[in-house]
Protein backbone atom coordinates (compact mmCIF):
# COMPACT_ATOMS: atom_id res chain seq x y z
CA UNK A 1 0.00 0.00 0.00
CA UNK A 2 2.92 2.33 0.92
CA UNK A 3 4.43 1.44 -2.76
CA UNK A 4 1.41 2.24 -4.08
CA UNK A 5 1.37 5.42 -2.91
CA UNK A 6 4.73 6.53 -3.13
CA UNK A 7 4.69 5.24 -7.05
CA UNK A 8 2.01 7.24 -7.35
CA UNK A 9 2.67 10.64 -5.84
CA UNK A 10 5.81 10.54 -7.94
CA UNK A 11 4.24 10.20 -11.40
CA UNK A 12 3.99 12.93 -13.41
CA UNK A 13 0.19 13.07 -12.69
CA UNK A 14 -1.88 13.85 -9.91
CA UNK A 15 -2.74 10.44 -8.10
CA UNK A 16 -6.44 11.15 -8.25
CA UNK A 17 -6.28 11.14 -12.08
CA UNK A 18 -8.01 8.20 -14.36
CA UNK A 19 -6.09 6.80 -17.25
CA UNK A 20 -5.27 9.35 -20.06
CA UNK A 21 -7.83 7.36 -22.08
CA UNK A 22 -10.51 8.23 -20.13
CA UNK A 23 -9.24 12.26 -18.97
CA UNK A 24 -10.62 15.35 -20.48
CA UNK A 25 -7.51 15.43 -23.37
CA UNK A 26 -6.60 19.26 -21.40
CA UNK A 27 -5.13 17.05 -18.41
CA UNK A 28 -1.91 17.15 -19.74
CA UNK A 29 1.72 18.67 -19.51
CA UNK A 30 2.96 21.19 -21.65
CA UNK A 31 6.46 21.64 -22.18
CA UNK A 32 8.48 24.27 -22.62
CA UNK A 33 11.37 24.46 -25.28
CA UNK A 34 13.77 23.90 -22.00
CA UNK A 35 11.53 21.48 -20.74
CA UNK A 36 10.01 23.56 -17.93
CA UNK A 37 6.27 21.69 -18.02
CA UNK A 38 3.23 23.77 -17.42
CA UNK A 39 -0.22 21.85 -16.45
CA UNK A 40 -3.22 22.10 -19.59
CA UNK A 41 -2.98 21.63 -22.88
CA UNK A 42 -5.08 24.08 -23.84
CA UNK A 43 -3.53 26.54 -21.05
CA UNK A 44 -4.87 27.11 -17.77
CA UNK A 45 -7.49 29.64 -15.61
CA UNK A 46 -7.76 30.55 -12.15
CA UNK A 47 -9.89 32.41 -10.24
CA UNK A 48 -9.14 35.62 -8.10
CA UNK A 49 -12.08 35.98 -6.12
CA UNK A 50 -12.29 38.86 -3.63
CA UNK A 51 -14.72 40.11 -0.99
CA UNK A 52 -14.11 43.05 0.12
CA UNK A 53 -14.58 42.10 4.48
CA UNK A 54 -13.04 38.77 3.97
CA UNK A 55 -10.27 39.14 1.37
CA UNK A 56 -8.98 37.07 -1.42
CA UNK A 57 -9.54 33.15 -1.37
CA UNK A 58 -6.78 31.15 -1.43
CA UNK A 59 -5.90 27.94 -2.18
CA UNK A 60 -2.94 26.04 -0.16
CA UNK A 61 -1.77 23.83 -2.74
CA UNK A 62 -1.66 19.75 -1.82
CA UNK A 63 2.39 18.54 -1.91
CA UNK A 64 2.06 16.08 -4.64
CA UNK A 65 1.03 18.98 -6.81
CA UNK A 66 2.63 21.33 -9.22
CA UNK A 67 4.70 23.78 -6.56
CA UNK A 68 2.67 22.05 -4.17
CA UNK A 69 2.91 23.34 -0.81
CA UNK A 70 2.48 26.88 -1.50
CA UNK A 71 -0.73 29.31 -1.54
CA UNK A 72 -2.29 29.74 -4.89
CA UNK A 73 -5.91 30.72 -6.75
CA UNK A 74 -8.11 27.71 -7.49
CA UNK A 75 -7.74 26.55 -10.90
CA UNK A 76 -6.83 24.16 -13.37
CA UNK A 77 -6.28 23.37 -16.78
CA UNK A 78 -8.67 24.11 -19.57
CA UNK A 79 -10.60 21.89 -21.52
CA UNK A 80 -10.82 22.03 -25.07
CA UNK A 81 -12.61 24.91 -26.43
CA UNK A 82 -13.42 26.19 -22.95
CA UNK A 83 -13.15 29.98 -22.29
CA UNK A 84 -10.82 30.70 -19.36
CA UNK A 85 -13.75 32.46 -17.77
CA UNK A 86 -15.59 29.48 -17.82
CA UNK A 87 -12.61 27.25 -16.65
CA UNK A 88 -11.69 29.48 -14.12
CA UNK A 89 -15.33 29.33 -12.61
CA UNK A 90 -15.93 25.53 -12.97
CA UNK A 91 -12.12 24.79 -11.21
CA UNK A 92 -13.13 26.87 -8.34
CA UNK A 93 -16.27 25.05 -7.74
CA UNK A 94 -14.70 21.98 -8.32
CA UNK A 95 -12.02 23.08 -5.57
CA UNK A 96 -12.76 25.05 -3.30
CA UNK A 97 -17.22 24.84 -3.82
CA UNK A 98 -17.36 28.89 -4.90
CA UNK A 99 -20.91 29.29 -5.93
CA UNK A 100 -21.28 30.70 -8.83
CA UNK A 101 -24.15 32.81 -9.06
CA UNK A 102 -22.43 35.03 -5.71
CA UNK A 103 -19.41 35.98 -8.46
CA UNK A 104 -19.17 39.33 -10.69
CA UNK A 105 -16.16 38.96 -12.71
CA UNK A 106 -14.42 42.16 -12.90
CA UNK A 107 -11.94 41.84 -15.10
CA UNK A 108 -9.35 39.11 -16.51
CA UNK A 109 -5.41 38.88 -17.04
CA UNK A 110 -3.68 36.50 -19.58
CA UNK A 111 0.29 35.36 -18.78
CA UNK A 112 1.18 34.43 -22.99
CA UNK A 113 4.27 32.07 -23.49
CA UNK A 114 2.84 31.30 -27.06
CA UNK A 115 2.33 27.84 -26.79
CA UNK A 116 0.64 27.95 -23.53
CA UNK A 117 -0.89 30.67 -21.08
CA UNK A 118 -2.39 31.38 -17.85
CA UNK A 119 -5.19 33.77 -17.49
CA UNK A 120 -6.25 35.02 -14.13
CA UNK A 121 -9.77 35.84 -13.74
CA UNK A 122 -10.41 38.37 -11.36
CA UNK A 123 -14.07 38.52 -9.59
CA UNK A 124 -16.02 39.79 -6.38
CA UNK A 125 -18.09 37.50 -4.67
CA UNK A 126 -21.15 39.40 -3.60
CA UNK A 127 -21.88 37.33 -0.94
CA UNK A 128 -19.77 35.56 2.07
CA UNK A 129 -19.53 31.65 1.81
CA UNK A 130 -17.47 29.52 3.52
CA UNK A 131 -15.50 27.61 1.02
CA UNK A 132 -15.19 23.55 0.91
CA UNK A 133 -12.63 21.66 -0.30
CA UNK A 134 -13.82 19.34 -3.21
CA UNK A 135 -11.09 17.24 -4.06
CA UNK A 136 -7.56 16.06 -2.55
CA UNK A 137 -5.76 19.18 -4.84
CA UNK A 138 -6.03 21.63 -1.38
CA UNK A 139 -4.10 21.46 1.55
CA UNK A 140 -6.72 24.17 3.01
CA UNK A 141 -8.84 27.29 1.83
CA UNK A 142 -9.00 30.27 3.32
CA UNK A 143 -10.04 33.69 2.70
CA UNK A 144 -6.90 36.11 3.74
CA UNK A 145 -6.81 39.92 3.72
CA UNK A 146 -5.49 41.67 0.66
CA UNK A 147 -2.23 42.92 3.01
CA UNK A 148 -1.24 39.60 4.29
CA UNK A 149 -1.62 37.83 0.80
CA UNK A 150 2.35 38.16 0.01
CA UNK A 151 2.95 37.02 3.66
CA UNK A 152 2.02 33.78 2.78
CA UNK A 153 4.46 30.99 0.60
CA UNK A 154 3.01 31.63 -2.71
CA UNK A 155 3.07 29.85 -6.19
CA UNK A 156 5.47 30.72 -8.15
CA UNK A 157 3.53 32.04 -10.94
CA UNK A 158 0.96 33.62 -8.74
CA UNK A 159 4.02 35.67 -6.41
CA UNK A 160 4.69 37.07 -10.01
CA UNK A 161 1.54 38.41 -10.85
CA UNK A 162 0.07 39.44 -7.38
CA UNK A 163 1.55 42.99 -6.78
CA UNK A 164 -0.19 44.07 -10.44
CA UNK A 165 -3.64 42.27 -9.42
CA UNK A 166 -3.65 43.57 -5.75
CA UNK A 167 -3.24 47.03 -7.97
CA UNK A 168 -5.92 47.00 -10.08
CA UNK A 169 -8.30 45.60 -7.58
CA UNK A 170 -7.38 48.45 -4.72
Amino acid sequence: MEDEFIRRAASSTPPYMPPAHLRDPGDNWVYAPDGTKYWGAFGAAGLLLWHPEAGILLQHRAEWSHNGGTWALPGGARRLNESAETAALREAAEEAGVPGDVVTVLFDTVFDLGYWSYTTVVARAEEHFDPVMGDAESLALEWVPIDDVDKRELHPGFAASWPQLRERLT
